[in-house]
């Protein structure tokens, strides 16, 4: 199958040009990867010459990081603002439901970040941006830890656990769409939920 056909010339300022490759190579990085788009690739679609994307981003890893960290802060700032805190089951619900908000209103984006990136980016991979989520409700669960009398130094731990289960069940949910991002949700609050609520004090294993 022939890829699709540059769009018609039109004369753009430089920011309007440079947002415009942007938009093509967040496409193409989403359907086909780092590997699998050239610059080649990204010009034609954008009905421009080579040396204009190099003018631009200096190549393809410098256009890469720029979409990169643009999805990194897209998906940091919603999580972020989402969070207020009060009860910790209102949190959870909050985090899924703005992480899989995310993956449903930018699953592009999202397929971009769930990839290993090959290079380096000012937000990092995705493990450093959940680790940017995860420091964002650790503090509330130090907080409900001291209120019930458990060790508060444990909030790092499953802060990361919370946030990484949502966050793979995402991916998950990016290619099975089924069932309804908001029943997703709930399920995923109710695992966590219904298991924070009777957590012992200290847990041992019972292989043994």
């Amino acid at each position: 199958m022939r890829p699709p056909g540059p769009v018609p010339r039109v004369r753009m300022t430089g920011a309007e040009r440079r947002q415009q490759l942007l938009d093509v190579a967040r496409k193409l990085f989403a359907e086909k990867g780092f590997d699998g788009t050239s610059i080649e690739e990204i010009a034609h679609r954008a009905n421009v010459s080579k040396p204009v994307v190099y003018e631009h981003f200096g190549g393809k890893e410098g256009i890469y990081a720029v979409v990169v960290d643009r999805e990194t802060q897209s998906l940091l700032d919603r999580m972020v603002s989402t969070l207020h805190g009060g009860h910790p089951r209102a949190m959870l619900e909050q985090a899924a439901s703005a992480l899989l908000a995310y993956v449903e209103e930018s699953h592009d984006g999202f397929r971009i970040l769930v990839r290993d990136s090959p290079v380096a980016s000012a937000s990092g991979t995705f493990s450093t941006l959940l680790n940017d989520i995860a420091m964002q409700v650790e503090h509330i669960l130090a907080q409900q830890f001291d209120a019930r009398g458990y060790d508060d130094k444990l909030a790092p731990l499953y802060a990361q656990a919370l946030v990484g289960m949502v966050a793979l069940t995402g991916q998950w949910w990016l290619d099975a769409r089924r069932p309804k991002r908001d029943e997703v949700a709930a399920h995923l609050v109710n695992l966590a939920w219904n298991g924070l609520s009777h957590l012992e004090h200290k847990p041992k294993l019972r292989l043994n």
